[in-house]
This record gives C-alpha cells, sequence and structure tokens, in this order.
C-alpha cells in the first residue's frame, strides 16, 4: 500500500515535466499491472489493520495519478472485464470509472466504442434477478451480478457526461445505432408471455435508457423521441390529447415490455426535471420531450387507469401483478412531476388521486394494488410537500386527506379497521399539516368510541378502541415525537381523556377483561413518558385532581400515621375508583424524576391500599415512586413522609405486618432459630390472597429499590428468603405441631413460597410496562450483577440444607435459584461456574418434573449453553460432565417444550468437542437418546437430532487416531 501511494505521488509531483514522465510511465504501469485485481488473503487481525478494499483504493489512486497511464490501463481494464472473476469484474469497473475523467476526454474519445461494447456486455449479463429491479416498487437483490450491473451503469454514465467530441453524438450515437440494442428492443417487443431471458434483456434496456434519459435534456430528447412513439403505438395509446378514450382487451393481454419501458422512460424523464430545477429554472418549453408527453398526457393517464381496471376484473390472470405495478407506478410519475413541469391538466391530477382513493376504500380485498396505491399516494403527497406545490397541495388535502380522515368517522364496516388505520397514518406521515389533522380525527374517534363502550356497554366496541389506542400510540405517537411536536399534542390528549373518564360513570367490569383498561394506561404512559417535566406536571395535577375527588371516601379514610393503618375501607363504587387508580398508575410510572407529585403520603397509602388487593399497576407506581425518589419531590407540611427511608419504612411495615403478626416481624430480624421454626403458624386473620399479594407488592418495589441501589433492599431480600426457609421449617416441624396447626395456614405458607421464590423474577427481569429507560427509571450500572453476587451464597447453602426435604419444597427453592441466575449477566454466572453447575443441573432435574416450570427450564437451559460456550465455562462443565449429559440426554424427551428439547439437544451437540477421553464413554447413551427425537412431532428437534447424531457418530472414527 505505501508503494502505491508513492507511486501516485511521485506522479502527481513530476506532472510538469511532461516528458520524463512519458518516457517511464510505460515501466512503471508494467510494475503496477501485476497487482490488479488485488488478492488479499490475510484475514481482518493482522497488526496494521491493512484491508483489501483499502490496498484496492490506494492502487486505483495510483492508476489515475497521470493521464500518461492511459495507453496501458484502459486495454487492461478492459480485457478484465471479459474476466470470468466476479471481484476482478467489479474492480475493473471500479478503476475504469474513476479514470475515465482522470485521463481527459481528449485520452479517452478513442477508446469508447471499446468501452460502451465491453458494458453492454457486462450489462446484459449481469441484468439478472427480479423482473422490474430498477423500479421504484421492487426491491433490489444484493448479489454479485447486480453489484456489477449497477456498477456497470454507473461507468457508462461517467462515459456518458466525459466522453464528449465536436460532434457530442459520439457515445451516445454508438448506442442508439447499436444494432444489438435494436434486435432486443424489437424482441422484447413483439411478444407478450416474455420468457426469463428477455425479462433480463428488457431490465438490461430499461436501465439504459434510464442512464441515458437523466443525463441531460439533448440526450433525453434523442432517445424519447426515438423510442417513446413507437412504444405509444404498440400499446396503442392515441398520440394525440383529443381522443382520451382507451380500452384494454383483458383476453389478449398486453406487452408488458412495452409498458415497462414506457413507465422507465417517463420515470427517468421526471428525475431529469429534478436534477434540473435544482441546478437552474430552464422552462420546459424549450424540452421537446416534454412537449410530446404533455400533448399525449391524457391518453396516458386514461390508459393506465384503464390497465388498473383490467386487471381488477381480469379472470385468466392475463394482466397480472407486473402489469398493475406498471399502472400504479404510471400514474404516480405523471402526478409526481414537479412545478411547472407537471404534463397534466388539475383535472386529471385529481381524477389520479381519485382512481387510488377509489382502490383504498373499494378494493381492499386485492391486498397488492392496495398496497401500491397507498405507496402511491404517499410518494404523491411527499412530491408535494418538498415542492411547496400551493395548488396541487389544496387537491390533495381535499381529495385525499379528507377522504382518508373520513373513514374513521363513516360507519362501514366492510373495510377492516386495521386497513383503515394503516392508511390514516401513512398518509399522515407524509406532512405536519396532514399529521395534525389525523391526529385530532384519531383522538376524536377514541374518545368517542371509550364513551360508547362505557356508557352503552357495548363489547362491539372494545376492539375499535383497542386498535384505535394501538395505532395511536404505536404509529403515532413515535412521528411526533421524531418531529418535535409531541408535547402540546400529548398533554392535550391525556388531559382529554382524563376529563372524559371523569364524566363516566360505573365501568361495565367486562371491558378490563377484553384489554380495554391495559390499552388505556399503554397509551397513557406513552403520553407522558414522551412530556418533558413541565407538561408532565400539567397532566398529574388534572389526574391528581380527578382521583382524589372520586376516590375521596378512600383518602379521608386513611388516618395520617399511616403505620398504625390495619385496614383500608374501599367505597362502594370501587370499580370506577380502581379505573382511575389504575390510569393514575400509568401516569406515575411514566414520570421523569424531577417532576413534581402531590401529597406524596395520600399517594403512597392509596397504592398500598389496591396493593394489598392485588393490583399490579399501583404496586409498580409505588416502585417507581421509590426508585424516582428526589429531593424534588413536593411533600406537603402535614405528611408523615419525609424522605426515601421514611417512605419505605412506612411501605415495607405495611407489607410484612400483612404476612406476619407485629411481633413476629420482630422475629424476622432476630437471630434465635427455635421460634422461627413455627413462625409460619402465626399469621394474621387476613387471607392467603392478601399476604401472596403482599409479598408480589414486595417484588416490585424490591426491583425498584435494586435498580437505584438502595440498602433498603437488603430488607425486603431477606424477609423473602425467609418466606422460602419458612416453608422447610413445616416440613421438619414434629407431626403433634402439624397435627395442631391450621391446614389453610399451612398450605399459605407454601403459597407464600411460591409467591417469593417468583418474586425473584420481577426483582431481576427486564420489564417492558415500567422501571426501564423508556419511562426514566433510575438504573445503577451493574445492579444485577451485585444482587447476583450478595444473594447466590445463601441460596445455594439454603438449597444444601434442604437435601432431605420433599421434591415439592426443594422446587420452590430451586425456582428461586433459577430466577436469580437466569436474568443474572452470563459473565457474572460464569465466573461461579463451578460453584453453580451441580446445583443447576439438580435445578433441571428437579423443576423437569412439573411443566408449570417449562418456560424457567428453557432459560436455565440458555444459562448452560452461555457457560459451555464460554472458554472459562468449560473447565467446570468438564468437572460435571457425566451429570450434564446424564441430564440432558432425559431434557432430549422432555414432552412440555420444543424449546426446551431443541436446545438440549444443541447443547449434546456443543459438548461433543469437550476431551474426547471425557466424552467418548458416554457417546452410546447420547446416541440412544437423539436416535428417539429423530421421531420427534417438530421439525426444529428432528433436524437438531440429526446433527447430534452425526457429530456423536464420528467420534469413533476419531477415536482411532488416539
Amino acid at each position: 500500500m505505501l508503494s502505491f501511494h508513492l507511486v501516485e505521488s511521485a506522479m502527481r509531483l513530476l506532472q510538469d515535466q511532461s516528458d520524463s514522465v512519458a518516457h517511464f510511465a510505460g515501466d512503471v504501469f508494467e510494475i503496477l499491472s501485476k497487482y490488479f485485481p488485488v488478492y488479499f488473503t490475510h484475514g481482518g487481525g493482522n497488526e496494521l489493520g491493512v484491508s483489501r478494499d483499502g490496498i484496492s483504493r490506494a492502487l486505483m489512486v495510483a492508476f489515475c495519478s497521470t493521464p500518461y497511464f492511459e495507453p496501458f490501463a484502459i486495454p487492461l481494464l478492459l480485457d478484465k472485464l471479459t474476466s470470468s472473476l466476479p471481484l476482478a469484474k467489479l474492480d475493473s469497473l471500479k478503476y475504469l470509472n474513476n479514470c475515465i475523467p482522470s485521463y481527459g476526454a481528449d485520452r479517452m474519445a478513442k477508446h469508447s466504442k471499446a468501452i460502451w461494447s465491453n458494458l453492454k456486455d457486462v450489462i446484459f449479463s449481469s441484468a439478472q434477478g427480479c423482473f422490474l429491479s430498477t423500479s421504484e416498487f421492487a426491491q433490489d437483490i444484493e448479489t454479485e451480478e447486480y453489484q456489477i450491473g449497477k456498477e456497470a451503469l454507473n461507468c457508462l454514465q461517467t462515459a456518458i457526461l466525459y466522453l464528449t467530441s465536436p460532434d457530442k453524438d459520439l457515445l451516445l450515437n454508438l448506442i442508439l445505432d447499436d444494432v444489438d440494442i435494436a434486435s432486443k428492443f424489437q424482441v422484447v417487443m413483439s411478444s407478450i408471455d416474455i420468457s426469463e431471458e428477455c425479462k433480463n434483456h428488457l431490465n438490461a434496456l430499461g436501465s439504459i435508457f434510464s442512464v441515458l434519459l437523466k443525463s441531460s435534456t439533448y440526450f433525453c430528447n434523442r432517445v424519447f423521441q426515438k423510442y417513446f412513439p413507437h412504444l405509444m403505438d404498440i400499446l396503442g395509446i392515441p398520440a394525440s390529447s383529443t381522443s382520451s378514450i382507451v380500452s384494454i382487451d383483458s383476453t389478449t393481454g398486453m406487452n408488458i415490455g412495452a409498458l415497462y419501458l414506457c413507465v422507465e422512460i417517463l420515470s427517468s424523464c421526471k428525475e431529469l426535471t429534478l436534477a434540473s430545477r435544482e441546478v437552474s429554472k430552464v422552462s420546459p418549453v424549450q424540452e421537446t420531450w416534454w412537449h410530446v408527453l404533455k400533448k399525449i398526457s391524457d391518453p396516458l393517464s386514461h390508459f393506465f387507469r384503464a390497465l388498473l381496471d383490467a386487471s381488477s376484473k381480469t379472470v385468466n390472470n392475463r394482466i397480472g401483478q407486473e402489469h398493475v405495478l406498471c399502472g400504479v407506478r404510471g400514474l404516480q410519475v405523471l402526478a409526481t412531476f414537479p412545478g411547472h413541469y407537471l404534463p397534466i391538466s388539475e383535472d386529471v391530477y385529481r381524477d389520479i388521486l381519485s382512481i387510488f382513493m377509489s382502490v383504498i376504500t373499494c378494493k381492499y380485498e386485492d391486498a397488492y394494488l392496495w398496497k401500491l396505491s397507498l405507496k402511491a399516494l404517499v410518494e404523491i403527497g411527499l412530491s408535494v410537500d418538498k415542492f411547496h406545490d400551493f395548488e396541487k397541495g389544496i387537491i390533495y388535502s381535499r381529495t385525499v386527506v379528507g377522504s382518508i380522515i373520513s373513514l374513521l368517522q363513516l360507519d362501514n364496516p366492510t373495510m377492516p379497521l386495521t386497513l383503515k388505520l394503516d392508511a390514516i397514518c401513512e398518509i399522515g406521515a407524509v406532512g405536519l399539516d396532514h399529521m395534525s389533522r389525523v391526529v385530532r380525527a384519531l383522538e376524536e374517534a377514541i374518545i368517542f368510541n371509550i364513551s360508547r363502550a362505557c356508557i352503552d356497554g357495548r363489547m362491539e366496541l372494545v376492539e375499535i378502541v383497542v386498535a384505535l389506542l394501538t395505532c395511536y400510540s404505536s404509529q403515532v405517537l413515535p412521528w411526533l415525537y421524531t418531529h418535535g411536536i409531541f408535547n402540546e399534542i400529548a398533554t392535550r390528549f391525556a388531559i382529554c381523556i382524563w376529563n372524559e373518564m371523569e364524566n363516566l360513570r360505573v365501568p361495565n367490569e367486562k371491558l378490563k377483561d377484553q384489554g380495554f383498561l391495559d390499552s388505556l394506561m399503554r397509551t397513557m404512559k406513552l403520553l407522558v413518558a414522551g412530556c418533558t417535566e413541565e407538561h408532565q406536571s400539567l397532566i398529574v395535577k388534572r389526574a391528581y385532581s380527578i382521583v382524589s375527588s372520586s376516590t375521596s371516601l378512600l383518602v379521608e379514610s386513611l388516618p395520617r400515621p399511616f403505620s398504625k393503618i390495619e385496614g383500608v375501607e374501599l367505597p362502594p363504587d370501587f370499580l370506577r375508583n380502581e379505573w382511575f387508580v389504575y390510569l393514575f398508575s400509568s401516569v406515575v410510572i411514566a414520570l421523569h424524576p424531577q417532576t413534581l407529585l402531590p401529597d406524596v403520603n395520600v399517594l403512597v397509602n392509596l397504592f398500598m391500599g389496591f396493593l394489598l388487593e392485588g393490583h399490579v399497576p399501583p404496586a409498580q407506581a409505588l416502585a417507581s415512586i421509590v426508585n424516582k425518589w428526589s429531593t424534588n419531590i413536593n411533600i406537603s407540611e402535614c405528611s408523615s413522609v419525609h424522605s426515601l427511608d421514611k417512605a419505605i419504612e412506612v411501605v415495607l411495615e405495611r407489607c410484612f405486618s400483612s404476612v406476619l403478626g407485629s411481633s413476629h416481624l420482630r422475629k424476622l430480624n432476630s437471630s434465635d432459630d427455635s421460634e422461627g421454626d413455627t413462625s409460619c403458624l402465626h399469621l394474621l386473620k387476613n387471607d392467603a390472597c392478601s399476604k401472596i399479594n403482599a409479598v408480589s407488592g414486595l417484588a416490585w418495589i424490591g426491583k425498584g429499590l435494586l435498580m437505584r441501589g438502595h440498602e433498603k433492599l437488603k430488607e425486603i431480600t431477606m424477609f423473602l428468603l425467609k418466606c422460602l426457609i419458612s416453608s422447610q421449617n413445616i416440613e421438619v416441624m414434629p407431626s403433634h405441631l402439624k397435627e395442631s396447626g391450621n391446614c389453610d395456614e399451612l398450605d399459605t405458607c407454601f403459597l407464600l413460597a411460591k409467591a417469593a421464590a417468583d418474586a425473584f423474577n420481577v426483582i431481576m427481569s427486564d420489564s417492558e410496562v415500567c422501571l426501564n429507560k423508556k419511562f426514566h427509571a433510575t438504573v445503577k450500572p451493574l445492579y444485577k450483577q451485585r444482587f447476583f453476587s450478595s444473594l447466590m451464597p445463601v441460596l445455594l447453602s439454603s438449597i444444601k440444607e434442604s437435601i432431605t426435604l420433599s421434591t415439592n419444597y426443594r422446587m420452590v427453592l430451586y425456582r428461586a435459584f433459577g430466577h436469580v441466575i437466569s436474568d443474572a449477566p452470563l459473565a457474572a454466572v460464569v465466573a461461579e461456574a463451578h460453584k453453580i453447575i451441580p446445583t443447576l443441573i439438580d435445578s433441571l432435574a428437579v423443576l423437569s418434573l412439573d411443566a408449570w416450570n417449562k418456560d424457567l427450564m428453557y432459560s436455565l437451559l440458555l444459562v448452560l449453553s452461555g457457560i459451555l460456550m464460554d472458554v472459562n465455562g468449560k473447565e467446570s462443565i468438564i468437572e460435571n460432565i457425566h451429570i450434564i449429559i446424564r441430564l440432558l440426554t432425559q431434557l432430549v424427551s422432555y414432552p412440555h417444550m420444543m424449546l426446551v428439547r431443541e436446545t438440549a439437544i444443541q447443547c449434546l451437540i456443543a459438548m461433543s468437542g469437550l476431551p474426547h477421553s471425557r466424552i467418548y464413554p458416554m457417546r452410546p447413551q447420547v446416541l440412544r437418546a437423539v436416535t428417539k427425537a429423530l421421531d420427534d412431532k417438530k421439525r426444529a428437534v428432528r433436524r437438531e437430532a440429526v446433527r447430534c447424531r452425526q457429530t456423536w457418530a464420528s467420534i469413533a472414527s476419531r477415536s482411532l487416531h488416539y
């Protein structure tokens, strides 16, 4: 690479000494040519960071460093274009593309014929791929052939721009008079049903014409005059606007070649006008092609319209998707010429928009045509917005935007709501004014249907409300946020929802089960989360005024010293208040830490009351409060909560006392094991659900504290561990104490233990509904790793001591263990792998006995797989290889989850790479297990079983080398 740079520098320094450079240029290039094309076999990890592309670019710059290389470089590059190696072709095209302007037109003119001949061959040979590959609606296929063809077209464009001569038509005449071009054009024009070879030729012709048309007005006029009238004759389009009636016979078909080239020429002409518009304000009056197009624009637009009509009526599929694509694209191109270049009248422009709108509203059964029409309307709207065309903007707004919005207002049950919403969002995203109208229409539809669903109790409206809210939150809100107009709109709509909810009577309980309330809460979170602190405060104030007035009985029943409260009296209209609390919880969850909260003491009490009734959103809101608590929080003078620590103490005291009596709460922190053995027999008179609710609420609060790194998390963790260990105390309790105890209370202890085990899943896992970055949670780095490191020794010790207990009680401990390591960072787990793996294997064995554990088992297998694939974890795997393989062979037949079976087999495949002496004795056992899996009902499992059997069967042949 350094040598190439030296050549480039030397040639540029000596460019004034033309005689000396010309004398030794051949010798220098002979050396350079030996390195072309560049073959570089070193990997990406070389010390100098040199890549093949970097070397190739340096050599290309050296090639272009002096025009005296032209006699030697151009023949070499043209010769390499005939190479069978794709890399050589691609590099030759790139080098040629850069050498043409570097060597200059005078030197390169004599190569024009050779360049065109070689580029033509490359373009036609690489024009494979999807039909209509150059259209705006087609997707490019990034293959080697595609890249070569693309680079050849770039090179042709460069040659057209630089290879000029006194008559200016040198290269253009070569192309237009080329016999091969003429013959291929006649072939594709002579048949309705085109072969694959003809399609490739058609792609090549369209690409070549497109390059010529977009190069200059002069080139455009020449190509347009030569080909476009002939294409109109083939398609049967009248040459005059006075005769605009066009009929298409769907029984005889349509010449797709002529149709495609017609649309391609129109599109290229439009691209030329866009470039001309940016460079100068040249009037189209001087452009011959524009006069011809304007003259036939009416019959041409009628032809495209007739093509779409025929495509929807045909029954023999003679007019297929290719015809539909050309028809839609033709109308779109005619309607998107900029400003004074527009060849159609306002009436025709309006008709084109009406055609597409008719498809949107009436032909939605044809999904392909519907999607193309919607995309065409979007492109037309973007064109209007880009060029600030006032007249066309008015027509577009009335014809398209107004009609799209009316779809929400009209009760048209035949058109699917999802299509309506897709259309309205796509059209709204065209511009700010359109989106403002769309937002208003969506909001009005949401509020109207919420009112009807809640007041009239019509369950069929729930699905409509959910769909509207989903569309608004997932498509509209992100667009508003991206374009910087989120705050005012979101604040207004959030307050509007609260006002509507305030006027509701007691809602129908079935609405909650249908997902109505969940959708409303999700939308409220996103509305609040995207606002600034100032706008969030406005929403909070309005929401709190409604909640405090609507739940006045609840608020007034709360005495100020919250820690002394024994129960909460819920008002008769609890369901309505529940909705308000749920919605207000969503507001609190989404707040910035700096946003002020009114009457924190009352809110904590309110959320605690609902938490103990088993309501998760209030628990999540309470967790968000303790997670985001800051000095900016607004606390009233009469509040008993003056600090975060005090608030946490209030919450924990309430939760602890709901599970244990006040005297036994003291025993929780005591080291006297003799008292702790019977702690579960001294429960409060509250029912089991209340106790489980308290444990579940503690999980969310613990999650909030863990993420901010607060030390009070330790108390919650110890309490949850106590609930887990208490189940062991019952198991080892003397029989006379068990008989004297209440069976319900014993069952409650076990349910509490299960709830405590699953609490660790809440604490460690990531949440999409709260306590995440989207909702501005306070997150301390490495919080999961620290919690894992501090808790794991305690869990491992408890599991070791529970070896004599029954399977059910051990399963609870294993669930807690599984939740902790499943969500812990893999690096932390691998570091403790030698301690964890034996327990991990035992947990998989025990958890496999109950289908309830299938999701957790899959997560644990992923952890085992991660340890196995880690270099530092393999040593621990080898130490326990026999018990691991024994377990995996059992899980190959696990009946409750396909992913467990598939992952178990994948782990066995990975273990086949471990030391031969350790795995070979287990080979028969593995082969027997995977042979059974060959008959698994799931294809993915059978595929992995085949791989596994082949891998382990090959171990026998490898053993011959030992």
